[in-house]
């Protein structure tokens, strides 16, 4: 059950209410049994259905790979007794705004731009993002068709900085659609990249299509929010959105599984534990959750079973684990190979620690057998400070390591059975000043955005490492930036503390492929994650920082590393996933 807020109940729109706008509609009135087709699915609009029968006809033609839905229902009770094994009651609220109440915002966004599709790179990237949340995906064929048409609004969010997309939503106008007597719209597949570091987009989004349908005289727009959605739920009620008593029926299939058949026991894995989970059970792979808190899951095919913590699975070696995990050795190793690495040595005597920091001025300090960005200082600027990082990293573990600090953008490159299948730049956390918050609520602020976009595993501390790195750029926690001003507040681009990761697989150079996949060999590793630093992506030079044997696969989407990691454990499984044309259109 749904929580609400003691202090700020919700609003539902009365039943008469209700019942007075959404009336069945008549043959005069408009078309009879309208599907409409928005790429990812049907909307079927039951009010204009006069038969039961011919409704449940209709959600239950839903073509492989779409998700339908059906809205506007008055009795579904009835609907779902016609058809109890193939349909279900979506467990979500439909909001509604009523246009002619509408206020709009005092200030524009800042640091992006909404705006409709114009190329089909936008549809790519917003596809990347649909991916991302386990959405269904738009056929760009599609949205480019429909790219100027009245009845279907399509909008993106650009960064001004970069032009890349961070957002999408699409809008659907019913009176345009096919004629609707209560004059509605409606807002659908609104997604915004987990990584986007602006705040403010949802709801720019929101508001952008709510404005664009109160323009076209529309009086309402309806849109759905799953019952346990807190945050999106507060969103949309300060916008003015109130709960509408209205019902949405769907067809059971692999797309809404989690709506309807309960909590699964790894509901409460982390994602880089369910990305491959979700890729077994699709390929029809048993899947037993031996330990929830610390990620452990057995898969079982064909008479065959292997255990797994996240990516690490039991065909990791040992000692191919044990190699990651002691970054002197994992150097020593790639160095046999003609592989470079930075400088390093393990810390010493005061003296010897105060030669390394002045042979090369800029250094790291790290434990050497450390994870998850744990115990790292990055350029501790004296002595002071260098012996302060080393008692840090000594908290980690009892063996610390000085290393060369090697300028350049942060690579990570992911190997799969000695194939390159991903690689990604990681940016350190950062906030955006807008002229009226802290650095400290705009650091809080940044920290639940990334937590809500990694279920958690991404967090921005408010330490003292974090209140250095903002001093170090002229600011402190109670300081107001300017609107746009960018701040850093990690030197680490670890996922862990906040770093945010954008995909290059498409731009990584060859040399840099191919010296991955030289270095896994030279560990004997089959599943890995080499950190990189390189001048460019497309360029040649390079420098390996370390290796991780449990690389989080949840974070390279789109790229198939799900789907390459059950390869390896399960060939036999292996799926072709070219889906080939898509089926015409039902309604348009």
């Amino acid at each position: 059950m749904m929580k609400t807020s003691e202090k700020t109940p919700r609003r539902f729109i009365p039943i008469s209410e209700f019942r007075d706008v959404h009336k069945k509609v008549s043959e005069a009135e408009a078309p009879r049994n309208v599907a409409f087709d928005c790429g990812w699915g049907r909307l079927v609009f039951a009010n204009t259905f006069t038969d039961s029968h011919e409704l449940v006809h209709s959600i239950c033609q839903e073509r492989k790979g779409k998700r339908d839905i059906a809205l506007y229902i008055h009795d579904p009770q009835v609907a779902l007794s016609l058809a109890p094994q193939e349909l279900f009651l979506d467990p979500s609220h439909t909001l509604r705004l009523w246009l002619s109440n509408y206020e709009e915002a005092g200030l524009p966004p800042r640091g992006f731009t909404v705006r409709p599709i114009q190329t089909r790179r936008d549809i790519q990237e917003a596809n990347r993002i649909y991916k991302a949340h386990n959405m269904v995906q738009i056929p760009v064929s599609f949205a480019m068709k429909h790219k100027d048409s009245p009845h279907l609004v399509f909008r993106v969010v650009e960064d001004n900085r970069s032009g890349k997309i961070l957002a999408m939503v699409q809008g659907v106008d019913h009176t345009e659609a096919f004629g609707d007597p209560n004059n509605g719209s409606s807002l659908w597949s609104l997604a915004v990249d987990p990584h986007a570091e602006h705040p403010g987009i949802g709801e720019a989004l929101v508001r952008n299509v709510a404005e664009y349908f109160r323009q076209c005289g529309r009086s309402f727009m309806d849109l759905s929010v799953i019952h346990d959605n807190e945050q999106a739920m507060a969103l949309y009620e300060k916008l003015g959105f109130e709960v509408a008593r209205l019902f949405f029926i769907k067809k059971k299939n692999p797309i809404n599984e989690k709506l309807f058949i309960g909590s699964l026991p790894e509901s409460n894995l982390n994602p880089y534990a369910r990305i491959i989970i979700n890729e077994a059970r699709r390929r029809g792979i048993g899947v037993h959750v031996l330990d929830e808190k610390a990620g452990y899951f057995s898969l079982t095919f064909g008479g065959r079973t292997l255990i797994c913590r996240e990516s690490l699975s039991e065909l990791t070696s040992s000692i191919a684990m044990s190699l990651c995990a002691d970054k002197a050795v994992t150097r020593r190793f790639l160095n046999r190979q003609g592989l470079p690495t930075p400088d390093q040595i393990p810390a010493g005597s005061a003296k010897k620690n105060r030669e390394f920091l002045n042979r090369h001025g800029d250094i790291v300090v790290k434990p050497a057998d450390g994870e998850q960005g744990a115990g790292i200082t990055i350029k501790p600027a004296d002595e002071a400070e260098l012996k302060a990082a080393i008692d840090k990293a000594q908290r980690v573990s009892d063996h610390v390591l000085l290393e060369e600090f090697v300028e350049g953008i942060d690579l990570r490159i992911i190997v799969i059975n000695f194939e390159v299948v991903a690689a990604a730049v990681r940016h350190p956390a950062q906030v955006i000043g807008d002229g009226r918050s802290t650095v400290k609520q705009l650091t809080m602020k940044q920290s639940r955005r990334r937590a809500a976009a990694t279920g958690g595993e991404a967090k921005i501390p408010l330490d003292a490492e974090t209140e250095q790195c903002i001093r170090d750029a002229g600011y402190a926690f109670d300081s107001v930036p300017e609107s746009g001003t960018v701040i850093p507040v990690r030197k680490t681009a670890n996922l862990h503390t906040g770093g945010t990761i954008f995909d290059v697989t498409a731009d990584l150079n060859p040399k840099l492929a191919e010296a991955a996949v030289a270095a896994a060999k030279a560990i004997h590793i089959p599943v890995v994650g080499f950190d990189f630093m390189v001048p460019t992506v497309n360029g040649e030079q390079f420098k390996i920082i370390e290796a991780n044997e449990r690389p989080g696969l949840a974070n390279h989407e789109p790229q198939p590393t799900a789907e390459r990691f059950i390869d390896l454990l399960f060939p036999q499984t292996r799926i072709d996933t070219h889906e080939g044309p898509a089926h015409p259109t039902t309604f348009s």
